[in-house]
């Protein structure tokens, strides 16, 4: 398997994507913050010291994906169409589940925008709820579906 952003010598580099042909690209990433019961009641309530965690998550997750280029060495930017972050509280497990969709049409794809939206938006939910408390956990952030380009459409198995 060779590595697309090494050249034959083994140096880094962008890949050329200028002669792909525009498509319509489409990723869809997921992840989680895991906490203590108390702490999602009072996230779901609106009652965090900081204000309205979720709605100030996800303008961060939709802001880091337009900047994932600036935190990506070898990203290309991107005419980002739309960026979507969404959340699930899971009561019984203590979580709030992420959800980030990207979309463009261009030569290269938008995982890494989906990525970097579910983790800056786990980040912000960590911040907004600090205070309450520290030893929240955030994982399990993965791409589960793309289509555009290519490699066509893929989806992860069973979405988890």
């Amino acid at each position: 398997m060779k590595l697309t952003h090494t050249d034959e010598s083994g140096r880094v580099q962008m890949v050329d994507v200028g002669k792909k042909p525009d498509t319509e690209r489409v990723a869809v990433a997921k992840g989680e913050v895991q906490m203590q019961p108390e702490t999602l009641r009072l996230i779901a309530a609106g009652g965090a010291p900081k204000g309205d965690v979720l709605t100030t998550a996800q303008i961060a997750g939709i802001m880091a994906a337009k900047r994932t280029p600036d935190l990506i060495p070898l990203c290309h930017p991107l005419q980002l169409t739309k960026v979507d972050v969404e959340f699930e509280i899971d009561e019984a497990d203590a979580r709030i589940e992420i959800t980030a969709t990207a979309r463009c049409r261009g030569k290269t794809g938008v995982e890494m925008e989906a990525l970097t939206a579910v983790s800056v938006a786990a980040l912000a939910i960590y911040d907004m709820a600090k205070a309450v408390e520290k030893t929240m956990r955030i994982g399990n952030i993965r791409l589960v579906e793309k289509s555009g380009g290519k490699s066509g459409e893929w989806r992860l198995e069973n979405g988890d």
